[in-house]
């Protein structure tokens, strides 16, 4: 029997099931309740936050008749996308004006079972102007069996003619807490152990996507491991031992330069890109500007136990000026590492940099205030004498 990957298995299947997207979710089972279903909606937002999922929901709710349940072969397959009245299409695969009008002509069949036919259209933004075009009246005003349901990565590229004939709804990313939530849900059902601080890193790897997330937790149930942890996560994947970034974050704070090359330089040797270096840096820079920023108990820093109260403490030895100037320079210096012949002397020459942030603030503070008015007339004054 073929394996099913986790990210399919443990997808919403109801409108109660929906995690991190509630109030689309409670609006659209409302629009249903009230019989106010709009012939046309537009769901944005980045992958793996559930458009795809809401869609399907949402078409099965709208199909579902009072007076009779629906067959369960008919809910899997509207919840797989195999359903007759349930059409799905990738607008990737079918973009061209071709597509568009056989789908028109099509719209004049009634539905074979519920009382609608649901084109559930993905990545909407991929079809051509001309298949948009063709679009636009049926969109309009479409037969009364009929419902648009378009799906969209890339808002922006879908034309506002049609998004004017649209319901739109923004799906936004899952809180990390949220998805860190459902992976432990998730852990239980496969009877996986799982560290607490490997399940809050997976979520945060995720950005916001639960398929993202759930697909990285597979990968690593896929090791076979008893337990799962924070280092089969490291290993996985290439990325930095925390305790080894968290001695190069302690040297730039002092100013160490050379403790700081050596650190990185052990990062690297253990089998961590140049560019995953310096993103996981920035990245716990980024949470301990935060901190300086905001206070210990900031709700922006996912951190949390130990490694929260460590960052809370490491933040007290930098100021917010100097750690967002090495988030600039970690990024600048990422990006400029891809097209160069010396990636490695671009990477020891920003540790060295970051390093010696704190100067270069003090020689930056000192030169603007050379350069104020009163600063001038003192070296004027200087000058005269």
């Amino acid at each position: 029997m073929s394996y099913t990957a986790l990210a399919r298995r443990y997808r919403s299947n109801s409108f109660d099931e929906v995690v991190g997207q509630e109030p689309i979710a409670r609006t659209l089972k409302n629009a249903i309740d009230s019989g106010r279903v709009a012939h046309a909606y537009l769901f944005c937002g980045t992958r793996g936050v559930g458009k795809t999922s809401m869609a399907r929901i949402f078409a099965r709710a709208i199909n579902t008749t009072a007076d009779a349940d629906m067959p369960e072969e008919v809910i899997k397959a509207i919840m797989t996308g195999q359903d007759q009245d349930v059409i799905e299409i990738d607008a990737a695969s079918n973009r061209s004006v071709e597509e568009a009008r056989n789908l028109i002509a099509n719209c004049v069949y009634r539905p074979m079972r519920g009382p609608f036919k649901v084109y559930i259209i993905d990545e909407v933004h991929m079809l051509t102007t001309p298949a948009f075009n063709t679009l636009l009246k049926t969109m309009e005003e479409p037969p009364e069996h009929v419902k648009f349901i378009l799906c969209t990565t890339e808002a922006q590229k879908v034309p506002a003619t049609i998004q004017s004939r649209c319901q739109r709804f923004d799906f936004r990313d899952i809180p990390t807490p949220r998805i860190t939530g459902h992976l432990t849900e998730v852990c239980k059902a496969e009877g996986a152990k799982a560290d607490d601080a490997l399940l809050h890193a997976v979520a945060r790897l995720g950005n916001g996507s639960m398929r993202d997330a759930l697909s990285l937790l597979d990968r690593l149930l896929a090791s076979g491991e008893k337990v799962l942890t924070i280092g089969l996560l490291e290993e996985l994947l290439g990325l930095p031992e925390r305790e080894l970034l968290s001695r190069l974050i302690d040297a730039l704070a002092t100013g160490d330069a050379k403790t700081a090359l050596e650190s990185a330089d052990e990062l690297l040797d253990k089998g961590s890109g140049q560019e995953v270096v310096l993103d996981s840096l920035a990245s716990r820079l980024r949470d301990l500007m935060v901190l300086c920023a905001c206070g210990p108990e900031t709700d922006l820093v996912d951190a949390t136990g130990d490694a929260r109260a460590e960052d809370v403490a490491r933040a007290e030895r930098f100021d917010i000026a100097s750690l967002s100037h090495m988030i600039v320079v970690c990024e600048s210096v990422q990006r400029a590492a891809r097209n160069s012949a010396l990636p490695r002397a671009l990477f020891d020459a920003a540790v060295v940099r970051l390093a010696m942030a704190e100067r270069l603030a003090n020689v930056t503070e000192i030169v603007t205030k050379l350069s104020s008015p009163a600063g001038l007339a003192r070296g004027s004054a200087v000058k005269k004498a």
